[in-house]
């Protein structure tokens, strides 16, 4: 049997595998309605997320449902708007300081408990009127932090591509 021939000649693997290249390479392409709808819906969802993360104490949610809320509202607007420019807006850097920022937090509020003489975390050792309401809603916060961070650093390393060598994808 003898394999068919593209259009061009050439090998259709070849082409098949060309056509994909040029898909990857063309530009990002902006439609004015995903950009208009992000604009207008990302501040509910991003005001949606702290509320989960503040009321995470007092009813359903948390830090970590917040968070991923939060970190979905950055997803939308990468969506909307470009991975590269949101990736250029929101560098590395900044998303390594909110993660540490948040572990900080966490760690700042149950070394406090340590060193009014409790627990790791024990509020009720702070001597603050509602120690143990303020101290679970800074720990909620810094858990939030911390995932959103990681949620969009995710993201951001997946939209990156894996570029390895041609050698490897044969095997």
């Amino acid at each position: 049997m003898s394999a068919v021939a593209a259009p061009d000649g050439d090998d259709p693997e070849e082409s098949e595998s060309q056509r994909q290249r040029e898909r990857a390479d063309r530009p990002y392409v902006e439609s004015p309605i995903i950009m208009a709808t992000v604009r207008i819906v990302a501040p509910f969802v991003f005001t949606l997320g702290a509320f989960v993360m503040f009321h995470g104490a007092d009813s359903a949610g948390g830090g970590f449902q917040g968070g991923v809320i939060v970190g979905t509202v950055i997803l939308m607007v990468a969506i909307a708007f470009g991975v590269e420019p949101t990736r250029d807006w929101l560098s590395a850097s900044l998303l390594t300081t909110l993660v540490v920022v948040g572990v900080a937090l966490f760690m700042g509020v149950g070394l406090t408990a340590l060193a009014f003489g409790g627990a790791f975390l024990e509020y009720t050792a702070i001597p603050v009127h509602h120690a143990s309401k303020y101290g679970i809603e800074l720990v909620e916060v810094g858990i939030g932090i911390v995932v959103s961070g990681a949620v969009v650093g995710l993201f951001f390393g997946l939209a990156s591509g894996h570029a390895g060598d041609d050698a490897e994808a044969e095997s």
